[in-house]
């Protein structure tokens, strides 16, 4: 009787759940490579964060081109993140690769949230539930969770309690490098960063809270007909909603947004900006892949890769700083393609 009453409750929110589809963007993005300037007798690798389609975007005309040994596409095993992997043998003395693809993205604006508590076993998401290196789930962390969501007892309740906390109590720090690392520890002390550091608080501590929860690695598309987005990659943030699937929030957005346009947590900007990315995702962004502590497939030399946003390298044991532009040459663009 209680497994058809929860069948009945499961159908029931089904329907209630909505993505609304708003704005759609598409265009070509192009990757171009160029690791040719490092000295040979070392063997080169290549991982390249691979979009794939879902029910928010869709890829498609995947071409890659280039003077390699060797590429294909793999995932790794714990979180099925797909990558393009290439390799150079030793001897190549160059080493190039084009790698565009078309892609159309969905604004989505979830609403219609279940209320209450909804059975659900938490062993399904245990993966989303652990800890990892840099985001802890005990200790202060655990602490802050527990100060947070008192009185709560849903994982919607909960979920919305620490997003209104880390759009409250973090803020964006320009100087920050790249996306940032996303170490909690650190970040709760001085809770200044980026978008990587932003989304990593709010994942910690939805895990510690006993919320699914994951980082979601992407890049932003262009506004503009052409643009470079080399440097434009972007982390947001998605809990999971028993009865309902996952849900998006940025709280990184509305912290950049409050930095660019010198505003307060009490403007009218700001609070539209917090109810639109409490569940609502803009079309300027693709998703690349998900998952922190990745072991890459093949597997990179040394320790565990913090998390696959930007193109990640290696000549023979070497890894390359993916940041520096002198030692690691490559440029994103984007074009932007009609509706029509």
């Amino acid at each position: 009787m209680r497994n058809k009453a929860i069948l009945i409750s499961l159908i029931f929110y089904a329907v209630l759940a909505t993505s609304a589809f708003g704005e759609t963007v598409s265009g070509i993005i192009t990757m171009d490579f160029d690791l040719s300037h490092h000295a040979t007798g070392k063997e080169v690798q290549l991982w390249i964060p691979y979009p794939v389609s879902d029910k928010n975007q869709n890829i498609s005309k995947v071409n890659i081109d280039g003077d390699y040994t060797e590429a294909a596409v793999y995932t790794d095993k714990a979180h099925k993140t797909p990558m393009l992997f290439v390799r150079w043998e030793k001897n190549a003395t160059s080493r190039k690769l084009n790698f565009s693809f078309n892609a159309k993205r969905d604004e989505v604006s979830q609403s219609n949230f279940p209320i209450g508590i909804t059975a659900w076993n938490p062993a399904d998401y245990e993966i989303y539930l652990s800890a990892t290196r840099l985001g802890p789930i005990d200790g202060e962390v655990k602490k802050l969770a527990e100060e947070i969501t008192q009185g709560k007892t849903s994982v919607l309740a909960k979920a919305k309690a620490i997003y209104d906390w880390t759009v409250d109590n973090t803020y964006r720090n320009p100087d920050t490098r790249g996306c940032g690392f996303g170490d909690v520890c650190r970040l709760l002390k001085n809770p200044g960063g980026k978008c990587t550091d932003i989304s990593s608080i709010y994942v910690a501590l939805a895990r510690a809270s006993g919320v699914p929860a994951r980082e979601v690695f992407g890049i932003r598309m262009g506004k503009k007909a052409a643009q470079n987005i080399s440097t434009w990659q972007h982390c947001w943030a998605e809990f999971f909603l028993p009865s309902y699937g996952w849900v998006s929030v940025d709280p990184a957005d509305v912290r950049k947004m409050m930095l660019v346009q010198n505003l307060k947590l009490s403007d009218e900007k700001v609070i539209e900006s917090r109810e639109y990315f409490w569940g609502g995702i803009d079309p300027y962004r693709i998703k690349l892949g998900e998952g922190r502590d990745l072991t890459l497939n093949p597997a990179q030399h040394g320790e565990p890769v913090n998390y696959l946003m930007y193109p990640f390298a290696q000549v023979g044991e070497h890894t390359i700083d993916w940041l520096d532009p002198a030692s690691f040459k490559y440029t994103i663009n984007f074009n932007r393609l009609s509706e029509d």
